[in-house]
């Protein structure tokens, strides 16, 4: 149980159990995975900050600003909350990048899908 249950909640949800069934991501996925952390994290502190992401996330074609539901700084408060921070200490540590990550590339089959959401969703190239 422990193994499967990565983030220690008591629970092994779908993710989880897609990432001990998979095991971890190949060699191809972790590098455009660590290329995308690396535009993050500037300092080389190996923690992205809301401040680092600020600078790269764009909020303001998310269809909610779009239709004036939420303001951009609303958006990337959510995004931030749902995204990979697992501990809530308001940055991102590389652990938990590739954690994330490692459960996004579990659900997806193909290594140039994967590469390709990477570089389309992070601007790469």
């Amino acid at each position: 149980m422990k193994y499967l249950d990565t983030n220690g909640d008591g629970v092994v949800d779908f993710e989880e159990f897609l990432i001990g069934v998979r095991g971890q991501m190949n060699q191809r996925r972790q590098a455009i995975t660590d290329k995308a952390f690396l535009k993050f994290d500037k300092d080389g502190s190996g923690t992205i900050t809301a401040a680092d992401m600020r600078g790269i996330y764009n909020a303001s074609a998310h269809p909610k600003v779009q239709k004036g539901e939420m303001t951009e700084d609303q958006v990337f408060v959510e995004f931030l909350q749902n995204f990979a921070d697992f501990n809530k200490d308001g940055s991102i540590s590389r652990q938990e990048w590739n954690d994330y990550y490692n459960a996004v590339s579990a659900s997806i089959d193909n290594d140039d899908h994967y590469v390709q959401l990477m570089r389309v969703c992070w601007k790469l190239d």
